[in-house]
C-alpha cells in the first residue's frame, strides 16, 4: 500500500469528536425503548472524519485479488466468466424492482426469463425439465437428492437409505446425504484416479437410493466406465446423480442426461456466469429425466398458450417459498444468449485445451500424479524436486509476487501436496504462458534459493499471516485500547 497511514485499521484512525455524517433534523418525534433494548455502555465505534473512512476503504478495496485483476486459477469451484453485461442486464429496473409475490400478469417478461432458461438447461444437459429453485450448488444437490427419496418413497421402496459417494468427491456430497438423512458409504478410486468398478459391485444391494458422481471427476478426470456404472447402478434399482460442478469442459461436447444419469444440478454461479465470491449469490438448477418431472418442487413456472404462469404440485417436494435468486438466473440467461448455440459449443474444448496446455507445460517440474488427458483441470502433488522443503502453501504464497492468485492447494486430499489447477476457457495463450513461466521460475527459485519462496509473499500489502491461528482464534470485534 502506498499510503501507509490507510494500511491502518480504520479504529486506530480514530480521534475522539469527529464525525463522518450530518444527520438531517429529526421530524419524526421521540420514542422512548423499553430498557431492556436499551444500551448501558457506549458502542465503542471509531471516530474519523469523511476523507478517512473513504480513503481507508478504497484502499482496502485494491488489496483485493479477483478475476479483474489478474489471472485465478482456482480449481474446482473457479469463478468462470462473468463478462459485465450480463451484470449491467441483471442490474435492470425492470429485473430489480419486481417482487416475487406480484401478480404473474405484471411480471411476464420475468417469467419468460425462467420458462426460457429451464428449457436452455434441458437442452444442454439432455434431461427432461429443471426447476430453478435452489439457491446455491449444495442447495441443489439437497435438492436432487430429496427427488430421489421421494421417487423411491412413491413405489414403496423406503429402505433405500444408502448414497454412494465416491473418495475423490467434493465435500458438499456426503454432506447433503447426511442433511437429507441418507447414510454415506464410500466407493474407492483406483490408481488412476477414476471410479473402481469391481469395488462398486460389492456395494450395490436393494438398500442404495442412489450415486452421486462428479463428471469429470475432481481430479479434472472423465470417468469412463459411466456406461457400465449406469447399468449396474440402474439394475440394482437405483438412480444415478450427476453432480454439475465441473461442467464446463462437458458443454458442447456431451450431456449428462444421454449418458444416463437421472438426476443432477447445475452450479449456475460457476458455469454461466455469476461471481460466487464471499458466499453468494448462487443458484443450483435441479434437472431430472423424463418420468421424475412430478418431483420436482414447486412453484414453477408453465407456459400456458402465449402466457406464463407459476403452478404448485402436491407431488412435488418444497425446498423454498419462491423461485430462486432471480437475478442469477437472470445472468445466466444472458450468458447463454449471448454464446448461442453456435459459440457455447466452444467452452468444453477451449476449458480441456488450457488446462492440459498448462499440465503439460509443468509436468517436468511439478509431480504429476495420474498422467493422461485431463478435462478442464489437473492435480500436481507440489514439486518433483522437494529435498528443499519447499512446499505447496509456499509456491501459493509466492505467486502472489507475481500478480497471480494461487491455485487450489491442499485438496482432493488423495496427495500430501495437492494443487489444482483451472485456467478456464476464456484466459488467453499470453496469461497463460505468463502462468506457466513464473511457475517455473518459483520451480528454480525452489532448488537454488528456497528461503525466498518459503518467506514469500513480499510485495503483497501483508506478509504470511498464521491461517490456523486466525480460524481458531477470530479478532471479531474492536475492543478499545
Amino acid at each position: 500500500m502506498n499510503n501507509k497511514l490507510y494500511g491502518k485499521l480504520i479504529f486506530e484512525l480514530s480521534h475522539e469528536g469527529r464525525k463522518a455524517y450530518s444527520l438531517p433534523e429529526n421530524t419524526f418525534g421521540e420514542y422512548e425503548l423499553p430498557d431492556e433494548m436499551t444500551r448501558k455502555t457506549d458502542m465503542q465505534l471509531p471516530e474519523c472524519d469523511e476523507l478517512t473512512v473513504v480513503r481507508h476503504y478504497t484502499n482496502l478495496s485494491g488489496n483485493n485479488f479477483g478475476v479483474d485483476n489478474g489471472f485465478y486459477p482456482l480449481g474446482s469451484c473457479t469463478m468462470k466468466y462473468n463478462p459485465y453485461i450480463d451484470e449491467e442486464i441483471a442490474a435492470r429496473p425492470e429485473f430489480t424492482s419486481i417482487h416475487p409475490a406480484q401478480p404473474t400478469e405484471t411480471c411476464q417478461s420475468a417469467l419468460a426469463v425462467y420458462y426460457n432458461l429451464q428449457k436452455s438447461l434441458s437442452e444442454l444437459t439432455g434431461l427432461s425439465e429443471f426447476t430453478l429453485n435452489p439457491f446455491a450448488g449444495a442447495h441443489g444437490e439437497l435438492t436432487g437428492l430429496m427427488i430421489i427419496r421421494a421417487y423411491h418413497e412413491s413405489r414403496g421402496d423406503g429402505k433405500r437409505n444408502k448414497v454412494i459417494v465416491p473418495d475423490s468427491a467434493h465435500g458438499t456430497n456426503p454432506a447433503s446425504a447426511a442433511v437429507c438423512g441418507l447414510e454415506v458409504v464410500e466407493v474407492k478410486s483406483k490408481h488412476d484416479g477414476t471410479i473402481d468398478v469391481e469395488h462398486l459391485k460389492t456395494l450395490l444391494d436393494d438398500t442404495i437410493a442412489a450415486i452421486m458422481m462428479t463428471n469429470p471427476n475432481t481430479l479434472g478426470l472423465f470417468e469412463p466406465a459411466i456406461p457400465e456404472i449406469a447399468e449396474l447402478v440402474h439394475g440394482c434399482g437405483a438412480l444415478l446423480y450427476y453432480d454439475g460442478a465441473n461442467l464446463n469442459p462437458m458443454l458442447g461436447v456431451c450431456r449428462p442426461g444421454d449418458m444416463g444419469f437421472d438426476v443432477m444440478h447445475i452450479n449456475l454461479h460457476k458455469t454461466f456466469s455469476t461471481p460466487h465470491g464471499g458466499g453468494g449469490p448462487g443458484s443450483g438448477p435441479v434437472g431430472v429425466r423424463k418420468g421424475l418431472e412430478q418431483f420436482l418442487p414447486t412453484p414453477k413456472v408453465v407456459k400456458n398458450g402465449d402466457k406464463y404462469e407459476i403452478i404448485t404440485n402436491d407431488e412435488g417436494i418444497h425446498v423454498g417459498a419462491f423461485l430462486g435468486n432471480f437475478c442469477v438466473d437472470v445472468k445466466a440467461y444472458t450468458y447463454i444468449l449471448t454464446l448461442g448455440k453456435e459459440y457455447i459449443k466452444s467452452v468444453g474444448p477451449l476449458a480441456t485445451l488450457n488446462a492440459n496446455y498448462i499440465k503439460e507445460s509443468l509436468k517436468d517440474v511439478y509431480e504429476l500424479p495420474i498422467e493422461g488427458l485431463c478435462k478442464h483441470e489437473f492435480v500436481f502433488n507440489g514439486l518433483k524436486d522437494k529435498s528443499t522443503g519447499v512446499t505447496t502453501m509456499d509456491i501459493a504464497k509466492r505467486l502472489l509476487d507475481f500478480g497471480f492468485h494461487a491455485p487450489t492447494i491442499y485438496f482432493p486430499l488423495l496427495f500430501h501436496e495437492a494443487m489444482m489447477i483451472e485456467p478456464t476457457e476464456n484466459e488467453s495463450k499470453e496469461t497463460i504462458d505468463g502462468f506457466i513461466a513464473t511457475m517455473r521460475q518459483i520451480a528454480n527459485e525452489a532448488a537454488t534459493n528456497p528461503d525466498i519462496v518459503k518467506s514469500a509473499p513480499h510485495n503483497a500489502p501483508i506478509g504470511r499471516v498464521d491461517d490456523v491461528l486466525a480460524a481458531k482464534h477470530p479478532i471479531l470485534t474492536y475492543q478499545k485500547g
